[in-house]
């Protein structure tokens, strides 16, 4: 199933492209500069058939292209040549600061590799430089990040590239390895480091067992967790070269084919030994995991946040690896199994009466299913079986609380491709990314906006009755899509439920009935679903192709980027909105909720929506007494929220 056919640009995929076909193109997508995934899109063709014709039009010198470095190659009309040269970029090297001014999506790409996006207000990005960007950048040499780092800054820094090189060198003064007796070192670059940094602040007896020279040190295995984040605090992250435990063994054959990259993410992760595949949605982190699986070879133990994906995972694993049923095993709420490869829940592994069952087996290899849950104080304790290989999976890496580092310090670095690189390749749809403003449905509405402060005030600009009809007027213009419609309050669903004719699925609604729904999706034999935040996180929905956020939580930029993720799928369109209430704060909530997706490249537009008159009942309104705060509590103890959040 797809969006309205295009034949009004083009009818047939093989004849040449026209310089009229290809501006309405442009005009569709509201680019001046489009790549060949994007028209491929909109053409409704296969990208190799989007490339070949937009050569052939470039051929007789109707259209230009640029190439830059790994940049997907854009194409552009030849008077329009001055549009690729826009982007403006400014170094503030004291500051560490970079301040882009249209900027083209190999940079925000290539920035996102060892920089954070503070803001991105209008055309402007600002970027920032931590010490924890560069401890995290994803090379395996200095001398790399140093050239992606010339390749996209506008000048030469000596100053910044000192002070990067000293970030570097000290995410490399401690080492923890295995000694040939079989316990773990603590090893430092030299004598001061030890005994002015790590001895001054790990406990003698409970971290540090005995010294072994000046520089090294045995400590206690069972807390290299803590060991790690007492350090990292101090400034100096910590490599593990220890040789770690690989458990029972366990045969495992994937019977599906790794993509170049899925392979290139196996080797990095054999060789550290534990790492964390972070990659858009939709790019087979989950497949990638099997191949960690497979070249372990040890008993796995695979924790995820909910029992929908833990089922989601058994059936994966049945499917497309040569694991039997009896290989494999469930352990949660609704169903207790301990198998050579078994999925649990990071709640139920977590409990006392629980964890001993889990300690105890000689497992390999441990994969943290959105691994950015682990530093939450509800799911950390799993992330202290350190002598086990350890393999985090998330596309977004990233925290409200700003503890997204524990991430690295107890799992392992960054492992990854660049989404620029899978967008142009055609593994990933890129998505078309609208903020859309709406306006209050009446002065009721805004007077009850008025009145209110605090979290009443932020629920009453989400549930703006307008928000109804904004929606309706997108699953008209997007008839015979399939569609994910998000709301983040019960009430709110259950109203758009009863407006829109679509079933609401939240944590209120029996698992059975869920997974009959979302079957129902999958199989296309329903084109819309209304869903809770249990939707953010893990759900297969593939066929997705536009998602539109009624209500979100905050401005929480994982959120963002998991609804986003809902339609960024290797085929199809891939377009999301974002409805804010028109002057709340709401408006800032949505910016900065796709924050994430804007520092990877996705191009962000803003929008008003159409004035619409909804029809309201504010009687009926008036007798419904539910607390929504209350039952969106009930959510989150059904496990679709992380409560550090």
């Amino acid at each position: 199933m797809g969006g309205p056919t295009l034949s009004w640009v083009v009818s047939d995929e093989s004849s040449p492209l026209s310089l009229d076909e290809f501006q309405a193109v442009l005009q569709r997508l509201g680019r001046s500069v489009v790549t060949a995934s994007q028209v491929a899109r909109v053409l409704e063709c296969p990208q190799a058939d989007a490339s070949e014709r937009l050569a052939a039009l470039a051929d007789a010198g109707r259209i230009a292209s640029a190439d830059v470095s790994s940049d997907p190659v854009v194409w552009y009309p030849t008077d329009l040549d001055a549009v690729a040269s826009k982007e403006h970029r400014i170094l503030f090297p004291e500051r560490r600061e970079v301040v882009v001014e249209h900027p083209r999506q190999f940079t925000r790409a290539q920035l996102a590799q060892f920089a954070h996006l503070v803001d991105s207000s209008g055309d402007a990005y600002i970027y920032r430089i931590r010490e924890e960007d560069v401890w995290q950048a994803p090379y395996d040499h200095l001398d790399d990040l140093l050239r992606t780092m010339r390749d996209v800054l506008p000048e030469r820094s000596p100053h910044l590239d000192e002070w990067v090189e000293r970030q570097w060198s000290r995410a490399h003064k401690f080492t923890l390895v295995t000694h040939e007796d079989g316990y773990t070192v603590l090893r430092a670059a030299s004598d001061d480091l030890m005994g002015n940094v790590a001895l001054q602040r790990l406990d003698q007896g409970e971290h540090v067992r005995a010294p072994i020279s000046d520089s090294e040190v045995w400590v206690a295995s069972e807390r290299v967790g803590e060991i790690k984040r007492i350090l990292y605090d101090a400034g100096y992250p910590v490599q593990d070269d220890r040789e770690l435990e690989s458990g029972a063994p366990l045969d495992i054959d994937v019977n599906l084919d790794l993509r170049e990259y899925q392979r290139s993410w196996v080797e990095r992760f054999e060789t550290a030994n534990s790492g964390v595949f972070v990659g858009p949605p939709g790019s087979g982190k989950t497949v990638a995991a099997m191949g960690a699986m497979a070249a372990v070879g040890g008993e796995t133990l695979i924790l995820v946040p909910s029992r929908d994906l833990a089922g989601q995972w058994h059936d994966e694993l049945l499917m497309n690896t040569s694991l039997t049923p009896d290989q494999v095993g469930e352990y949660h709420g609704g169903e207790k199994n301990i198998r050579p490869v078994t999925v649990a829940t990071y709640q139920t592994a977590g409990m006392d009466r629980h964890r001993s069952l889990f300690d105890d087996r000689e497992w390999g290899l441990i994969v943290y299913d959105e691994v950015h849950h682990v530093p939450s104080n509800v799911f950390r304790r799993s992330a202290d079986l350190q002598a086990k290989h350890r393999l985090g999976l998330s596309a977004t890496p990233i925290r409200e609380d700003d503890r997204e580092a524990d991430i690295f310090t107890l799992i392992g670095p960054p492992i990854g491709t660049d989404w620029a690189a899978l967008f142009d390749a055609g593994f990933v749809a890129e998505p078309e990314v609208e903020i859309r403003y709406v306006p209050w449905a009446d002065d009721y509405a805004r007077n009850e906006y008025v009145s209110t402060h605090g979290h009443e005030r932020r629920q009453a600009a989400a549930t703006n009755p307008a928000k109804v009809e904004a929606v309706r007027t997108l699953l008209e213009a997007h008839a015979g899509s399939k569609l994910l419609v998000f709301a983040d309050y019960l009430d709110q669903g259950e109203a758009l439920s009863a407006a829109l004719d679509i079933p609401f699925v939240s944590g209120e609604m029996r698992h059975s009935r869920r997974q009959v729904l979302f079957d129902e999706f999958r199989s296309d034999r329903r084109d819309a679903l209304i869903i809770s935040r249990v939707g953010d996180e893990g759900i297969d929905l593939p066929n997705a192709e536009v998602a539109i956020v009624a209500s979100g939580l905050g401005g929480s930029r994982r959120q963002g980027a998991q609804r986003a993720g809902r339609t960024m799928r290797p085929v199809g369109s891939a377009l999301m909105y974002v409805l804010a209430t028109r002057g709340t704060s709401e408006e800032d909530f949505a910016r900065q909720q796709l924050r994430h997706l804007a520092g990877k490249g996705i191009r962000v537009t803003e929008r008003d929506a159409p004035q619409v008159e909804p029809v309201v009942d504010r009687e009926a309104e008036d007798d419904d007494t539910e607390d929504a705060s209350e039952l969106d509590d009930g959510e989150d103890d059904a496990g679709t929220r992380d409560a550090e959040d």
